[in-house]
């Protein structure tokens, strides 16, 4: 009898000790998120904070961008020991930078409830971190009192003649500018990615790359960088010359914000910036009229990924952090009504009331309203780094429209 009391207590020590270990282990456990969504941090420090409570994992979440340069500062994070368990990537550009330290995903819930997954060579790298879009963002109420109907801005034409309209009456619509267009230093994401994907894909098939696989040939389309650079020029020419010149995001969406200006040149991710700051004007997206012809889509697309780092000592806890995101109510109510986001997931039910990712979700339900995202197709650091600061020239009146369009043209052959 002493024989077998002496066992049991042994095998409830032994049992109590392994559940000490495994609670420990799991309380010790943290993951750590590198993100560039600077809009989102708190909303998603706050879900992590969720999911901690929920599971016992720690997550952190540490963000760089907006002003500051997430690709430059990821890089730190690995040259140190601060690697990240979970970081983002933007298309192929950051696949073809960081394709050593990918983890592909592989029998991930998530991935049965999505089309627009990060894939190569088949293969799953990314979760989506939502459906983001961009057009000419306007204000409505001053487009009523200028006499413009949106649904009538679908070419260079027509926006030349609203814009004209609306600068004439800048002093009775208490406006500053016509358009929110920032092209400075801290903005080349603005001009050399989003305005730039116009010159990749506006007013071609959704999916079409053609000119996305001559620009990474080496091969420039002149007359279609002809047709861009006179939108750009549009853009600039309303746009107020200090936000243009030297504002910063917050600046730039200020203004729009305030109503000092009736567009603004930026996306559904600034739905929680307005939120903030207890803007509730009615609004939505007009095409950008990047080249010549009629448009009847804006962009959007899966902006940017969530990969997992394979020297990651937590790959299931960083997979099941994500999993937990994209099947579960509390991700669910993050993504919407938290972050603002339009989720790329099916089985999401809770419908966006932010206003412009409200008006994105129209925008998709359109035969034909989407052009593709391509800009972050292109080789790494070409966008920001090499075609932005040619924008900032061509904005300050540095370079003219030629010269613009001739010094586009000679860093697209550079690639060859």
């Amino acid at each position: 009898m002493k024989k077998l009391v002496s066992l049991i207590m042994i095998l409830a020590l032994i049992f109590a000790f392994v559940g000490c270990s495994k609670d420990d282990a799991k309380e010790s456990q943290e993951v750590v998120i590198y993100q560039n969504k600077v809009e989102i941090h708190d909303q998603l420090s706050a879900f992590a904070e969720l999911y901690t409570k929920e599971t016992g994992i720690k997550v952190t979440v540490k963000t760089s961008g907006g002003d500051s340069p997430y690709a430059e500062n990821l890089k730190a994070e690995f040259q140190s020991d601060r690697q990240p368990d979970i970081f983002v990537i933007e298309g192929m550009g950051g696949y073809n930078t960081w394709s050593t330290k990918l983890e592909p995903f592989a029998d991930q819930e998530w991935m049965d409830l999505t089309a627009l997954e990060f894939v190569v060579d088949g293969k799953t790298y990314g979760f989506p971190v939502a459906v983001e879009a961009w057009g000419m963002a306007y204000n409505k109420e001053i487009l009523d009192k200028a006499g413009v109907d949106p649904a009538t801005l679908t070419s260079q034409d027509a926006y030349r003649a609203a814009f004209e309209k609306i600068d004439s009456m800048k002093e009775e619509l208490g406006l500053t500018s016509v358009v929110a267009m920032a092209a400075g230093p801290d903005m080349t994401w603005v001009t050399g990615l989003h305005n730039f994907n116009g010159y990749l894909s506006a007013g071609l098939p959704y999916g079409d790359t053609t000119v996305l696989d001559k620009l990474n040939n080496g091969e420039a389309d002149l007359q279609r960088l002809t047709e861009y650079a006179d939108w750009v020029e549009l853009l600039f020419q309303y746009a107020d010359e200090a936000v243009l010149l030297t504002g910063n995001y917050d600046a730039q969406v200020g203004q729009f914000g305030t109503q000092k200006a009736a567009f603004i040149h930026q996306g559904n991710w600034i739905d929680p910036w307005l939120a903030d700051n207890g803007v509730d004007f009615e609004m939505g997206f007009a095409p950008h009229a990047s080249v010549y012809g009629k448009h009847n889509a804006i962009f959007i697309g899966a902006p940017s990924y969530y990969v997992l780092n394979n020297e990651s000592e937590n790959l299931d806890a960083a997979k099941d952090f994500l999993n937990f995101m994209a099947t579960n109510e509390a991700g669910h109510n993050y993504m919407v009504n938290e972050a603002k986001m339009v989720p790329a997931f099916t089985n999401v039910t809770i419908k966006p009331d932010a206003p412009l990712s409200a008006n994105v979700t129209e925008w998709v339900a359109k035969p034909n309203g989407s052009y593709t995202w391509l800009q972050n197709d292109m080789p790494d650091g070409f966008g920001m780094g090499t075609l932005g600061p040619i924008y900032e020239s061509f904005a300050k009146g540095d370079i003219d429209k030629a010269e613009f369009i001739n010094q586009l043209k000679t860093k697209i052959e550079a690639i060859k």
